[in-house]
């Protein structure tokens, strides 16, 4: 089947599981019901295919809205959030004591798939790192995704059950109600700040560098709006989209090795996680609600969009995802040489 074809079918499944959790009533419809249409047609071994660029372009739109939430009042609150950041650095040495000899020791990958598998960074920069190292690329992107997947699934459902958020609410106002030239400028947001990132090389450049560039209008008081729902909603189609079609191919091999390895990782993750949110929520350090969205590992656009629609501290959250993200990707290749291969 050609590219378009694996496309136009990858997209028709995502629109039935979407779908079915509008009409379920499921939360984060948009989100959740592509992704796992995806991931069950995947193993299936249905022909799919991602969205290319235009689903990295999609995510732009999450930038804008982070972008579009930093006021001078958000700024304000920032020297609040240090005693939370401090303990990022910690947070990640407890995940490597731990993802590391699990990897290397119990499922017997090599050193670089061990390392780079276990680190709790981006994804495409933990693959880049990691085959440069010399890593299983393959096993790293299943590794990862399991990881996004799980987290992305089960985070939801405590939001849930435990605070009783309700995650089928519009993730901002319509479309309709927000003016032409505001929209505008939100696009160019997006798309600008995106491909200007791309060229300084920065990671995460179609999150963070709309986020930075709409937040220079957020803050000069010319946009005064989060991006409307319906934009949102198709981010979160493409997002779920992105995690799902990553199992496209795979083989019972890899199941058996790779997505339990990243299925165990993830819930020692989560357990990790829970440890330090309810630390950090004994300190009164943040919101339980905050702490949870901000320390657990999934994917930063996936955690945004889960932040939107929650109407979590947008500011809060993405600081400590940025942080960890950026000491995963400075230190992780300079500690990796420095460790024993054996």
């Amino acid at each position: 089947m050609s590219l378009t074809g694996r496309r136009s079918l990858t997209f028709a499944l995502a629109a039935l599981g979407a779908a079915l959790f509008v009409a379920l009533g499921l939360p984060l419809p948009f989100l959740l019901g592509p992704m796992l249409a995806c991931l069950f047609a995947a193993l299936a071994r249905a022909p799919l295919a991602g969205a290319g660029e235009f689903g990295v372009a999609m995510r732009t739109i999450l930038g804008v809205a982070v972008g579009a939430s930093i006021t001078p009042e958000v700024l304000a609150g920032l020297p609040a959030m240090a005693g939370s950041l401090a303990l990022v650095p910690v947070f990640i040495a407890v995940i490597a004591c731990v993802g590391y000899p699990l990897f290397r020791r119990v499922f017997g990958f090599d050193h670089a798939t061990a390392w780079y598998g276990a680190m709790p960074g981006g994804l495409q920069d933990m693959l880049v790192f990691g085959e440069e190292a010399g890593g299983d690329v393959r096993a790293l992107s299943l590794i990862h995704a399991t990881r996004v997947l799980v987290i992305v699934t089960v985070a939801p459902l405590i939001m849930t059950v435990f605070w009783g958020v309700d995650l089928s609410q519009p993730p901002g106002a319509p479309l309709s109600s927000i003016a032409p030239h505001e929209l505008a400028l939100m696009v160019f947001c997006g798309l600008a700040g995106w491909k200007l990132a791309e060229r300084v090389n920065l990671f995460g450049a179609s999150i963070l560098g709309p986020m930075i560039l709409t937040a220079s209008l957020s803050l000069s008081g010319i946009i005064t709006h989060r991006p409307p729902a319906e934009m949102i909603q198709a981010s979160q189609y493409f997002i779920g989209i992105a995690v799902g079609a990553k199992y496209a191919g795979i083989t019972l091999r890899e199941l058996r090795l790779h997505v339990t390895a990243g299925l165990i990782y993830s819930l020692i993750l989560a357990a990790i996680s829970l440890a330090f949110i309810e630390f950090i929520f004994q300190l009164g350090l943040a919101p339980s609600i905050d702490a949870f969205l901000g320390f657990l590992p999934g994917g930063q656009a996936e955690m945004i969009v889960i932040a939107i629609i929650a109407g979590a501290d947008l500011a809060y959250i993405v600081s400590l995802h940025l942080l960890r993200i950026v000491m995963v990707i400075v230190l992780a290749p300079i500690v990796s040489r420095m460790m024993p291969k054996d």
